[in-house]
């Protein structure tokens, strides 16, 4: 090893400041905090399957039209026919075809699922900025045009976890024992513990 290496010392310099901070970090026991229940509920948004964790509010096909005009055209077509975001209607009896079209009335099992996915990650260009009668709204404007929805409905969380998807039966439980995990909510193990 060349000792008198300039490139050595420089690198061994940087390491060395690098360290410094780090180590003081470690040892302050004032570094972070603990989130609030305000600031987590914000990112707690997520619906599950059978509606838990939809939000109050309620939304009609109607307003559901006029939102998805003005938010969701540009990416999905005018008749949600597809663009630059993908069809979400159509494909009905494709799933068993050389070509499925999976689009929200042919292929997803869940409407609640059509919920969270528009709240969590739409429009494309402002995520989760759209409230929830207007999502409630747009989800009861996309279920109506894949006939799921009759044109007058007014969904909200009890009725829209109660929407029966024309593909719901098409999935099935992975009932492979090494595929069970069940969710833990409170006092869960850690791995080191579960593998004892």
């Amino acid at each position: 090893m060349d000792a008198c290496n300039p490139t050595r010392w420089i690198a061994a310099a940087i390491l060395a400041c690098s360290a410094i901070p780090l180590a003081a970090g470690a040892a302050d026991p004032s570094l972070g905090r603990i989130v609030t229940d305000k600031e987590l509920a914000g990112w707690n948004i997520d619906v599950f399957p059978d509606g838990t964790g939809l939000p109050p509010g309620k939304g009609t096909v109607a307003l559901g039209e006029k939102v998805y005009q003005t938010q969701c055209v540009a990416c999905h077509g005018a008749k949600l026919e597809g663009g630059l975001g993908p069809a979400l209607v159509g494909g009905a009896g494709t799933l068993k075809s050389d070509k499925p079209i999976k689009t929200v009335g042919s292929y997803w099992p869940y409407a609640t699922t059509l919920f969270d996915y528009i709240r969590r990650s739409m429009p494309f260009q402002a995520p989760q900025s759209l409230s929830n009668e207007d999502v409630y709204s747009v989800t009861a404007y996309v279920l109506h045009a894949n006939g799921v929805l009759p044109a007058d409905a007014t969904i909200d969380a009890k009725s829209l976890a109660a929407v029966k998807m024309p593909n719901r039966n098409g999935f099935y439980v992975d009932d492979r024992p090494d595929a069970k995990n069940p969710r833990c909510m409170k006092d869960c193990p850690t791995a080191s513990a579960a593998k004892r």
